[in-house]
């Protein structure tokens, strides 16, 4: 069997897997093709590739021998020739259905590792969780940088420095990890989440939990946000409000698969943050979840920094890759079956749940819905 490791779009710096999780494959037989130049953006070699055991190749010479074709990002989809392909990445099928439609009607095989149940056994697998970490441990360094003011406290003789304040919605693996990154800061934290369990584990972090009660349960949705009632959602506003007017930095996390992230930051609570205050929108990618929020770029309001960044995890492209390399290895040893050959179990729920199109059909109960035309079993 033929593994190939495709180069990403221009925008990506990671890539789906390092030299070492190269060496790793090849030392279980296989053979792995790499695009020229897969790995440069995230500090591994054509040459490290190599001498791994890899072969480089052209994007024509790679796609056109390879069994299964490995990629973070939806690919042009490849003609068929008289075969079908695997496709192994993060392709957020809820939010991409004309490609998965695509690879549908090609007949390829398609795994998007986004959808893996959240369950304690597929922890070794969770790119999810790996790239989140990642996120959130950025969004509070990249905060300092653009906040015109001291985090910690300081005592001078010119004076004291209040530590800066930051407020955090969302306390998924992210928002944890932005907790911890800001108190080590020296700032003062609360945080905002849907979910009562969290609270325990924010507080032993050192931050402020802000209650709002009668949530929606949101412990089956993967560490996203769910939908709220009206009535929720009114109270809510009102409690962000009151935290947003004291917050220097906020730092969002909340997305609904699927469908558009959802508003918590809004104009009025903006037009009462004081100026050089600093917003990181992790949900740029889904809308964000304030209204002026634009995915890539950095908005300025009022004096107040609205950065939106969805792919954060691609400023650390070198230990982003090492993560989700390991991710990617531990979900590769599902595909192989007693006999250390190529299988695809579909009685296993992890290859099951993360398998989207299977040899042409849509099998995924939630994409079905979406992409229409094929009917999930």
């Amino acid at each position: 069997m033929i593994i190939g490791v495709l180069r990403e779009p221009s925008f990506e710096t990671r890539v789906s897997l390092p030299a070492e999780a190269v060496a790793a494959l090849v030392k279980k037989d296989l053979t792995v093709y790499v695009e020229a130049g897969a790995g440069e953006k995230a500090y591994c070699s054509d040459a490290a590739y190599e001498k791994s055991g890899g072969q480089i190749k052209t994007r024509a010479e790679l796609m056109a021998v390879s069994d299964v074709l490995l990629a973070l990002h939806p690919v042009e989809p490849y003609p068929v020739q008289g075969r079908s392909q695997v496709f192994i990445g993060i392709y957020q099928p809820l939010s991409n259905p004309e490609w998965m439609r695509t690879c549908a009607r090609q007949g390829h095989t398609l795994f998007s590792l986004d959808m893996l149940p959240r369950s304690t056994r597929a922890q070794p697998m969770d790119v999810l969780s790996s790239q989140a970490n990642i996120a959130g441990y950025k969004a509070v360094l990249l905060a300092a940088g653009i906040y015109p003011r001291y985090f910690p406290m300081f005592m001078t003789a010119a004076g004291s420095i209040a530590p800066a304040k930051v407020l955090i919605l969302g306390a998924g693996v992210a928002g944890l990890q932005a907790i911890a990154t800001a108190r080590r800061l020296g700032a003062v934290v609360e945080v905002f989440d849907t979910r009562p369990a969290v609270k325990e584990e924010v507080m032993s972090l050192g931050a402020k939990f802000i209650e709002v009660e009668g949530a929606a349960d949101a412990s089956g949705a993967g560490g996203y946000a769910v939908e709220q009632t009206t009535d929720y959602f009114q109270r809510q506003q009102q409690r962000i409000a009151e935290s947003a007017a004291r917050s220097d930095i906020i730092i969002t996390t909340a997305q609904i698969p699927g469908k558009k992230a959802p508003v918590l930051i809004t104009e009025p609570m903006l037009n009462s943050m004081r100026s050089g205050s600093v917003i990181i929108d992790l949900a740029a990618a889904t809308g964000g979840n304030t209204p002026l929020t634009k995915n890539m770029e950095t908005v300025m309001y009022r004096g107040i920094s609205i950065v939106g960044n969805g792919n954060l995890a691609a400023t650390m492209p070198a230990d982003a890759s090492k993560l989700y390399g390991k991710n990617l290895l531990n979900f590769l040893q599902l595909l192989s079956g007693p006999d250390g050959k190529w299988a695809i179990p579909l009685e296993d729920e992890l290859v099951k749940g993360a398998c989207i199109v299977y040899k042409g059909e849509v099998i995924n109960e939630r994409s079905g819905n979406v992409h229409g035309g094929s009917e999930p079993r």
